[in-house]
């Protein structure tokens, strides 16, 4: 577990870099917004791009990490919606909360999972990752937009219009490249392979900076009811789900490990963004985000620890 922690140490480093560069030296909000369109629209792209191009697929197990986090996917947004009624009564949540909720607990901070994976396994934990990538990526969003549009915008998202701002995803479009140039058997120019890769490198670092600007510490002494059950499902709940669903499909060892891994991190930054744009619950998603950020140095190292020892 050591040595999880010790990987996890120079990620979050650069999260809380990214947030202290956020009120010191670098205020200004369309800095940090023109950073974050790189990385969302060129630089993570071209990593995916460029590592499902070149991975080994056939070396690693496909249908059981990525079977696993897309049934870990579907059975936590089952319980989300199972629990909406039970917590609309109990505690008085809302149309616009729950969806923040959904987004709390279903979605997975990329970024990170990269970053750990890469650290731990090299390049198989790339790799894989770029499976748990193509598994979870377009359902997330696909469910996601689809919360939102259900239970928060004051009008309701036509099936067109869903459906465009799906398409519109770059990491969706980034995975289908890759693969189809992978199950293509397409050459890699060597112009084109470094080309990516330079982007690539850059992505990690600077998608994690952008992690740590997007922190808000507002509020955090007092989480109400629906941000801590968010919390929970997403930082011991999923994980256990997808470590469960990854025995059973017969992982162990690295690929059971990076299961944990994608399902452990924290919720996905970009989240927040789209809660404010589909009137979603914005500040209590902000305040989620920020707390599993800063508790998941400790829960990850947990889940992976157990998981790598199966």
């Amino acid at each position: 577990m050591l040595t999880v922690f010790a990987a996890l140490v120079p990620v979050f480093l650069l999260i809380v870099l990214g947030f202290g560069l956020r009120r010191s030296i670098m205020q200004q909000d369309p800095m940090w917004v023109g950073v974050e369109n790189l990385v969302y629209y060129v630089l993570f792209p071209a990593l995916l791009i460029d590592t499902l191009a070149r991975a080994n697929l056939k070396s690693v197990p496909i249908a059981g990490v990525g079977g696993a986090l897309l049934l870990a996917v579907i059975v936590m947004s089952l319980l989300c919606l199972a629990l909406k009624p039970i917590l609309a009564r109990t505690i008085g949540l809302s149309g616009p909360s729950f969806t923040s909720l959904f987004q709390g607990a279903t979605r997975w901070q990329t970024f990170v999972a990269l970053s750990v994976a890469g650290n731990l396994w090299g390049e198989i934990g790339i790799t894989l990752s770029s499976v748990a990538m193509v598994a979870m990526i377009p359902l997330l969003n696909i469910l996601a937009v689809w919360v939102l549009a259900h239970y928060a915008s004051p009008q309701k998202m036509a099936w067109p219009t869903l459906l465009k701002t799906i398409a519109k995803n770059p990491l969706i479009w980034a995975c289908i490249i890759g693969l189809a140039i992978n199950v293509a058997g397409l050459p890699m120019p060597r112009p084109a392979h470094e080309f990516l890769d330079a982007l690539g490198r850059c992505s990690l670092a600077l998608g994690l900076l952008v992690v740590g600007a997007g922190l808000h510490l507002e509020g955090l002494h007092k989480p109400g009811a629906a941000a801590l059950i968010t919390i929970v499902l997403k930082l011991a709940v999923m994980p256990a789900i997808a470590i469960s669903l990854g025995m059973a499909f017969g992982l162990s060892g690295t690929s059971l490990a990076v299961v944990a891994c994608a399902a452990s991190v924290p919720a996905a930054s970009n989240a927040y963004v789209l809660a404010r744009q589909m009137s979603g619950d914005a500040p209590m998603l902000a305040q989620v985000l920020t707390i599993q950020t800063a508790l998941a140095v400790l829960t990850m190292p947990v889940f992976i620890a157990f998981a790598e020892q199966q």
